[in-house]
């Protein structure tokens, strides 16, 4: 087995609001627990609003937690100040859209060549470096693309320029935050295979976030479901796919396009539109098998096939 690069205990966010004299609070994220190993692909899926993109960024160090610990490689990030100036070597992201990535005055071999000069000070040609990063993508000849701008390429192009600024730096753990959401659809799965293909010749790890559950599907080795800042499902993405638990993993599977899928068939649901409780099941008010023990804290159980689940029909 792969040893493990990240492990995430208890991540908890919170933000605060203020308006006027009134003060709120948001929990975007609640207790989420997770392992990355190497080698290892691990899908964050939901909704909108799940905690997805709050997770990326408590992991790429971007945000605070406000509470739990982030370990890197054995070490805790919470209060090291030497590993949370040098995690950026370490853990890059890859950002949804590369159009607002990308800053337009400035050209592709500055881009992608700046962060050498900044942290991987072994690199003492950064040109032919450059030039490397970008035949390593697919944009060839190289030499055609360095002194361009931006607004010269596609969008896929400009992702694939996100991907080499990123591996200049050679990571161990890349967070993918929506990468292909913002391409064609052809164009998104040559992305995904060109990430595929890293992985497989480095061997690190990506954490993908996404709400496509086709995504999750071709890229993940394991998938944790998102709902309103809980994991409420886990496990081997083809178990998951396979057999969902969750009444909320069920009802995104029914709502992903598939041409076999007989098109009679529903799932119930109350309502699509009701509020998140602040207490107990989050997806309560929208579950068919809601019930008076729903109302309570619910933890996650093993629910066979190695998945963990929060449901009460699994206590």
């Amino acid at each position: 087995m792969s040893r493990s690069l990240l492990e995430v205990k208890g991540l908890s966010k919170t933000f605060t609001t203020r308006k006027l004299f009134r003060k709120s609070e948001f929990h975007a994220v609640r207790d989420v627990n997770f392992t990355v190993r190497q080698g290892e692909v691990l899908a964050v899926v939901g909704e909108s609003g799940s905690g997805k993109s709050t997770i990326a960024r408590m992991v790429a160090n971007l945000i605070p937690p406000t509470d739990g610990d982030i370990i890197y490689d054995g070490i805790s990030l919470r209060h090291n100040r030497q590993l949370q100036k040098e995690l950026p070597r370490h853990v890059q992201m890859i950002f949804q859209d590369p159009f607002a990535a990308l800053n337009p005055q400035h050209t592709i071999g500055y881009i992608i060549g700046r962060p050498l000069q900044l942290h991987n000070k072994q690199v003492n040609d950064v040109r032919g470096k450059v030039l490397e990063l970008l035949t390593k993508v697919g944009l060839t000849p190289a030499e055609e693309f360095i002194e361009k701008h931006p607004y010269q390429l596609s969008g896929g192009q400009k992702q694939r320029v996100v991907i080499a600024k990123v591996l200049g730096l050679n990571p161990k753990i890349i967070v993918a935050d929506e990468p292909t959401s913002m391409l064609d659809v052809s164009i998104g799965v040559d992305v995904m295979n060109l990430m595929l293909d890293l992985k497989a010749d480095s061997q690190m790890a990506y954490i993908l976030i996404t709400h496509n559950l086709g995504s999750a599907r071709y890229m993940a080795d394991k998938m944790i479901v998102m709902f309103a800042g809980q994991v409420v499902e886990s496990g081997e993405t083809e178990a998951v796919i396979a057999n969902p638990k969750h009444p909320y993993t069920r009802l995104l599977l029914h709502s992903s396009p598939d041409p076999w899928k007989d098109p009679e068939a529903t799932i119930e649901v109350i309502d699509l539109k009701a509020g998140v409780p602040s207490d107990g099941c989050s997806f309560r008010h929208r579950c068919p098998f809601a019930a008076e023990a729903c109302k309570h804290d619910i933890p996650l159980v093993a629910a066979g096939d190695g998945q963990q689940v929060r449901c009460r029909l699994y206590q």
